[in-house]
C-alpha cells in the first residue's frame, strides 16, 4: 500500500473530509438558486472530491521531490494553457477563463498555475539558497529579477483573461514566498515604494480623467476599478441579498436547505452566505474555527524538520489559503470589495477543487516524508 509503515497526518486529513461535507452539502442548498441546466452541483462536486483523492494517493505514491524535479515541465506547460485561453477558448460573461469540455464542464488553468508558480518559485529559492550562503546585492538583484519574470509572464497572461482575482493571488504568494526567502529588506522597501508610486498615477488619472484612463487602460480595467470603488456602498443585488440572508439567519440559522433569498453565484463566490443563512451564527463560528485549524496545522508542519523548499511551498500555500479565506468571507459579508475569489474547499468547481487536492497531497507528503538533501535546477 502507499500509505504502509507512513503516519498520516490527520490535523490535515480531518479538516478537509469535513470542509467536504460542509461544501457538498451547502452546494446541495445552494441548488434552490442554481439553474436546473447546470446539473446537479452537489453530485459533481462528490465527484471532483473521489477524483481529488484519487490524485491525493497519486502524488503520495510520486512524493514532493517529482513535483520539484520536474517544477519547469509544469510551468511551461501552465503557461501554453494560459496562453491558449486567449486563442482558442469561448467568451463566458466577457472573460475567456475556461476551456470547454462536452459532457465534463469547465477547465481554468489559473487555478494550476497558483501551484506551478509555486513550485516553481520553492526550486528557484533553494537553488539560490544553494548556491549563494552570503549573496551580494548584485547576485540578489538578478535573481529577484529572475523570479519577477517568472511571476510577470503568468500574471499578464492572466490578466488579459481577464481574472483580476487570481493575479492578485500570484503576488501574494510571490511576495509572501520572498519574504521567506530572506533577501535583504530593503528590497521590499523599493517594491513598496515601486507600487504605491505607480498606483499613484493610475489612481490620480482613474479618478481626474476617465476618458484617459480607458484610451491608457481600457474599459476592462475601468469596469474593474468601478467594482472596487463601488464596493462600500453596498449596491448590487447580489451583495445586498446575501447580506439579508445572513442577517436574518440569527443565532442557527433558517435550517438546512432554507435559504429565504435569492443571490447569483450561490454555489461559488457567495457560498459562505449560503452556509451563514442555513446555519446562522453558531453554524459560522464553527465554520471559521474549522478553517482556522486546518491553517494552524499546515503552519504548524513548518516547525517539523523538513526540507527548505518545503517550506517556502507552505509558506506559499498559507498566503493563498489565508488571502482567499479572508478575501471570500470579507466579501460576502461586504467588508471587501467583490473579486470573484472563491472560498478553498467549499466553492463549487472543479479546477479549484482539484488543484487544493494536490494542495492536500504535497501537504501529506511533507508531513510524511523524512527530511534527505537534494537540489533542482
Amino acid at each position: 500500500m502507499v500509505l504502509k509503515n507512513k503516519k498520516i497526518n490527520f490535523k490535515i486529513v480531518i479538516p478537509i473530509f469535513l470542509l467536504a461535507v460542509i461544501s457538498i452539502i451547502t452546494i446541495y442548498s445552494a441548488s434552490t438558486y442554481i439553474s436546473k441546466s447546470m446539473g446537479n452541483l452537489a453530485l459533481k462536486q462528490s465527484i471532483w472530491y473521489l477524483i481529488g483523492i484519487v490524485l491525493v494517493f497519486i502524488l503520495i505514491k510520486l512524493k514532493n521531490e517529482y513535483l520539484y524535479s520536474h517544477t519547469w515541465t509544469l510551468y511551461v506547460i501552465g503557461n501554453i494553457l494560459l496562453l491558449s485561453l486567449l486563442l482558442f477558448a469561448p467568451e463566458i460573461n466577457s472573460s475567456k477563463c475556461w476551456f470547454v469540455i462536452p459532457g465534463v464542464g469547465s477547465f481554468q488553468p489559473s487555478e494550476f498555475m497558483k501551484i506551478f508558480l509555486m513550485l516553481t518559485l520553492a526550486t528557484m529559492i533553494h537553488n539560490f539558497r544553494a548556491e549563494y550562503e552570503d549573496p551580494s546585492i548584485k547576485e540578489e538583484f538578478i535573481f529577484i529579477l529572475k523570479t519577477f519574470i517568472v511571476l510577470l509572464i503568468p500574471s499578464v497572461l492572466t490578466f488579459l483573461q481577464p481574472d483580476t482575482g487570481c493575479v492578485i493571488i500570484y503576488f501574494i504568494i510571490y511576495f509572501t514566498m520572498m519574504f521567506a526567502s530572506g533577501i535583504r529588506a530593503r528590497w521590499f522597501v523599493i517594491a513598496f515604494l515601486t507600487i504605491v508610486l505607480l498606483l499613484g498615477i493610475i489612481f490620480l488619472i482613474y479618478f481626474s480623467n476617465d476618458k484617459l484612463f480607458i484610451s491608457i487602460f481600457g474599459n476592462n480595467l475601468f469596469y474593474r476599478f468601478e467594482r472596487i470603488f463601488n464596493w462600500s456602498n453596498g449596491s448590487g443585488l447580489q451583495l445586498e441579498n446575501a447580506k439579508a440572508a445572513i442577517g436574518s439567519a440569527g443565532l442557527f440559522g433558517h435550517g438546512f436547505n432554507n435559504t429565504p433569498l435569492y443571490f447569483p453565484e450561490a454555489g461559488t463566490d457567495f457560498i459562505f452566505a449560503v452556509f451563514a443563512s442555513n446555519f446562522g451564527l453558531f453554524g459560522s463560528f464553527l465554520l471559521i474555527s474549522l478553517i482556522v485549524f486546518l491553517d494552524v496545522s499546515i503552519i504548524m508542519l513548518a516547525k517539523k524538520k523538513i526540507l527548505d523548499t518545503d517550506k517556502y511551498i507552505l509558506v506559499g500555500i498559507v498566503a493563498m489559503l489565508v488571502f482567499q479565506q479572508i478575501q471570500n468571507i470579507g466579501m460576502t459579508v461586504g467588508l471587501l470589495p467583490i473579486t470573484g475569489i472563491t472560498l478553498p474547499f467549499i466553492s463549487y468547481g472543479g479546477s479549484s477543487l482539484l488543484s487544493y487536492m494536490i494542495i492536500v497531497g504535497i501537504l501529506i507528503n511533507i508531513s510524511m516524508e523524512k527530511p534527505h538533501k537534494y537540489k533542482y535546477k
